[in-house]
């Protein structure tokens, strides 16, 4: 089988985490700094938060901002749940914002239209999460300006999107956001095995969101209420969580780092054959934004249904069956009985549901071979042709 995606783990990488495992410090120690700074350097971001995953990183981006029962929050349906789940953690409501149909990202078109509404309702969301899809980054610049006009903060949802580059710029510089989030699951651009991070260029909000990841304790006497009664001494100051990132996931990062260009550029590559090898078929090949320059952590077509002789659910059967780990990103969020149950119902949003219907994720990463490539697009002339 070949697989969707999957890590790359060399030698050096295996050499830096049995270091850290015979160093005095395997978690809690100089190591999550170290690969912070390094993340943040990458990105041109001023503060990098690491915590133990992508969905860790969101939590506490969205406390961090202040986000609370009585509050929205708005993101795109075509995402993992942990994008809107965020917000249900802190009470908030959720909300979706449909997506531009050639770049899966939400459509600042659809955004700017539902923000009017809602201003007029006086019912305007106090965060708004663009996530930044297969790996190109969502319009921000359109989407921050709509941010001065309402009101609204942002986090960018770029779990998909390290070593990407929006109008020139690292994605998670912050430019156009509050915070940016990164993921570090195995099959995103680089890996930790688990792990996130938050970047931003925020002081308070770095702060704050360093707090949360540690059980809101701080040893900072600064932030207590009275003087430490010794050296010893700690003032749990709000109630956060156990987010932290150990040193033997950060020494995997560090080394991961390492070849970040060395994955995009290939990433991208897998990426430019793909569009050469079925631009005479009948599906719909990726749209690239001239602003975007993406990490391809994700390369998802859209079947022509209407050009094919087989339904969408047969032609993923078929790749399946030919040893193609083919896979579909996402299911529209809104459709989930957990979120049906909130009143979200199927027609809200018509773009993410017709996407639903056409996409299918062919396999890429860095360590794929074009023999693989060849497999995978002779198992899909003869998923739509048969």
């Amino acid at each position: 089988m070949i697989p969707y995606g999957r890590q790359d783990i060399t030698l050096e990488d295996i050499d830096a985490v049995v270091e850290i495992l015979r160093s005095d410090f395997i978690t809690q120690g100089p190591t999550v700094p170290r690969f912070e700074r390094t993340v943040a350097s990458r990105v041109k971001a001023q503060h990098a938060v690491a915590v133990n995953s992508g969905t860790s990183a969101l939590h506490i981006s969205c406390r961090a901002l202040g986000l609370q029962a009585g509050e929205r929050l708005w993101t795109s349906p075509v995402t993992f749940v942990a994008s809107a789940n965020c917000g249900l953690y802190c009470g908030a409501t959720v909300d979706f914002i449909d997506i531009d149909p050639r770049t899966f990202n939400i459509s600042p078109d659809a955004l700017e239209k539902k923000l009017h509404e809602a201003d007029k309702k006086q019912c305007l969301p106090s965060v708004v999460i663009p996530v930044h899809m297969c790996g190109q980054s969502a319009e921000m610049e359109a989407i921050y300006e709509l941010s001065q006009r309402y009101g609204f903060r942002i986090i960018e949802d770029a779990s998909h999107a390290l070593g990407g580059r929006y109008k020139g710029m690292p994605v998670g510089n912050c430019r156009y956001s509050d915070i940016t989030v990164f993921s570090f699951h195995p099959v995103k651009i680089i890996t930790t095995a688990e792990g996130g991070m938050a970047l931003t260029n925020d002081d308070g909000l770095a702060e704050r969101m360093s707090l949360m990841r540690n059980h809101g304790i701080t040893r900072d006497p600064a932030h207590m209420t009275h003087e430490p009664d010794g050296p010893w001494y700690y003032q749990q100051i709000d109630l956060g969580y156990n987010y932290r990132m150990t040193d033997l996931q950060a020494a995997l990062g560090i080394s991961q780092m390492a070849r970040l260009d060395r994955y995009v550029t290939r990433r991208n590559e897998i990426a430019d054959r793909y569009a050469r090898l079925l631009a005479d078929l009948p599906v719909t090949i990726p749209y690239q934004h001239p602003d975007c320059y993406s990490s391809w952590h994700l390369y998802v077509i859209r079947l022509q249904l209407d050009k094919t002789r087989n339904t969408h659910r047969r032609v993923f059967e078929i790749m399946r069956e030919g040893g193609i780990g083919v896979n579909l990103h996402y299911i529209p969020v809104h459709t989930q009985p957990y979120y049906q149950q909130m009143g979200f119902k199927y027609g809200n949003f018509p773009e993410a549901e017709r996407y639903y219907t056409e996409a299918i994720t062919l396999p890429i990463y860095p360590t794929m071979t074009e023999e693989q490539q060849d497999q995978v697009v002779a198992a899909l002339h003869r998923a739509v042709a048969a």
